[in-house]
């Protein structure tokens, strides 16, 4: 009789642990509050319990344990319950880290305070309730300005994908910021951070009887202040190998710090000009397609069986035997540390780029069909399950609302990067015409940068030297103003790696018919919204 694993969560996400936990040989028991979650009928069973409920997720387990098959691991992924899986675990005696460590790697302020106290490298901060900020309000902040100065970072202590996290550079952003920040919050807590200016990374890691095994390592290409928003990720990240070093040395540092010693752990780190400063570490595989997705693809390691094979109690051999050792190297800020773990890397064989593509707002009237993509180089197209005719799409203030995602795979790494981005400039959702979010977006003059324009704004001399009309039907591209073709916008790319010329031709292919266009109103329209502002403007007519 097989044995049984309980996957916490049966989304996209998890669909990888339910596919790796089958090919094992485990019967595979999913739960999740939604009961048409996208991976459910890849899983043996389901049974629909909230992952917030680790009680009502412990019953199921000891249900399970206490059957003929018996349980032989608890595991998630792409999830923000890697304490509930410890908490059931430690309850019923199966392999994962700590209660308490997962619980460090969770909670934010736990987690900064874990840092402080053990030296390893991290931004100041501090937290604040919801009781605070509606106590306090506004002079909360000048409490914040004893400890950090603009620009500083709110977050919930307790979210993933971004939602709540935004860079706050003056004080008209502040309240505002926090107050959605702690509502974003499982338990109405935020941290504030100082912001650390360098280039961002997302590294995977095994935990295995003292060896700390790096399993992905990418770079992440995150734009559009005052949110993070990651637009993708590139692995490997390709940068000097002492920094490289430095890196992993600081995330060991910063998990030990944790009590992280059974399981895995992923860190979001930065190189600034202080040297590595961890942003935060989980006590979980990465979600956003690197550890299921990228990685596999980039190395021929199927990083989520290994990390099953440590959960169910038994040796990760295939990463074992990969290993390849690296030095300890502690930064200038943690000089004299003491090595945490035996370090080592299973590396990459090619390159994998992830890309996601964005929506201006408004209501989702057509997608076009993007899967008969014929670039070899392009592994997966992944389209968000939210993004349907009839739905609502924004442009992203997190990584949950993005619309989709691109992979491209190769040995050569130009190739997977530019077959990534030519698939993204190719994905088109039309949005319905007269739609009054469309028309605000569209229509905007605040000079905020968020939500940003395509290709920028012009001046209102350079507007003025836009005149007359595109007849019916003719094609645009051979209209292109004067103004558009300088350098200052020639190469200019929007969101969706596309150029204003290349956004002219597809649009004559999109809309070979179509109406009188007045030139400076279709122009502004593409400067502010790309492909899809121009066919709502001619589509609204």
């Amino acid at each position: 009789m097989k044995e049984n694993i309980l996957i916490l969560g049966a989304g996209l996400m998890q669909k990888p642990a339910i596919l790796s936990a089958k090919e094992l040989g485990y019967n595979v028991c999913v739960v999740d509050a939604d009961e048409k979650a996208v991976a459910i009928p890849a899983a043996d069973s389901f049974r629909k319990i909230d992952l917030k409920d680790k009680e009502g997720i412990l019953s199921y387990a000891r249900e399970l344990k206490n059957s003929e098959a018996s349980l032989a691991a608890v595991f998630t992924a792409g999830t923000d319950f890697s304490a509930s899986v410890s908490y059931v675990c430690e309850k019923l005696s199966l392999n994962a880290h700590s209660y308490e460590a997962a619980l460090n790697a969770s909670v934010k302020n736990r987690m900064r305070k874990c840092f402080e106290e053990n030296k390893v490298p991290s931004p100041a901060y501090l937290h604040v309730t919801k009781e605070e900020v509606e106590s306090k309000g506004e002079k909360l902040l000048d409490e914040v300005l004893t400890k950090l100065s603009f620009p500083f970072v709110v977050k919930p202590v307790d979210n993933m994908g971004a939602r709540g996290c935004r860079m706050v550079r003056n004080e008209k952003e502040f309240l505002s910021s926090v107050k959605s920040a702690v509502e974003c919050s499982r338990t109405q807590t935020a941290i504030i951070e100082d912001y650390m200016k360098g280039d961002e990374y997302s590294i995977d890691a095994l935990v295995y009887e003292g060896k700390f095994i790096i399993t992905g390592f990418a770079i992440r290409h995150i734009k559009y202040e005052p949110y993070f928003i990651e637009v993708g990720h590139t692995m490997p990240a390709v940068l000097d190998k002492e920094v490289h070093n430095q890196l992993v040395s600081v995330f060991a540092l910063g998990a030990k710090a944790l009590g992280l010693t059974c399981g895995v752990a992923k860190a979001d780190i930065k190189f600034t000009e202080k040297g590595p400063m961890i942003g935060e570490i989980a006590a979980r595989l990465s979600g956003g397609y690197m550890s299921g997705w990228t990685y596999p693809y980039a190395s021929d390691l199927n990083l989520t069986q290994q990390a099953l094979l440590i959960a169910a109690g038994k040796a990760p051999e295939k990463a074992l035997a990969a290993a390849e050792e690296i030095p300890f190297t502690p930064s200038v800020l943690c000089r004299n540390a003491v090595q945490p773990y035996e370090l080592y890397e299973v590396p990459c064989k090619r390159t994998a780029a992830e890309r996601a593509w964005m929506s201006i707002p408004g209501t989702v009237e057509y997608i076009e069909n993007i899967n008969d993509y014929t670039d070899r180089a392009v592994f997966d197209i992944l389209p968000r399950a939210t993004v349907t005719i009839g739905g609502q799409v924004e442009f992203p203030r997190n990584n949950v609302e993005k619309c989709g995602n691109v992979i491209a795979v190769s040995h050569d790494r130009g190739a997977a990067i530019s077959s990534a981005e030519d698939a993204v400039s190719n994905v088109f959702i039309t949005l319905q015409p007269k739609n009054e979010k469309t028309e605000a977006f569209l229509n905007s003059e605040s000079s905020d940068t968020f939500p940003p324009s395509a290709f920028g704004r012009l001046s209102k001399e350079e507007l003025a030297s836009i005149t007359g009309n595109i007849p019916s039907d003719k094609k645009t591209a051979d209209f292109i103003p004067e103004v558009l073709k300088t350098t200052d916008y020639i190469k200019k790319r929007d969101w969706n790696y596309n150029t204003i010329a290349e956004t002219a031709r597809k649009f004559d292919i999109l809309r070979p018919k179509h109406p009188e266009l007045d030139a400076k109103k279709f122009w502004k329209n593409i400067l502010r919204g790309g492909i899809q502002g121009a066919v709502y403007y001619s589509d609204s007519l």
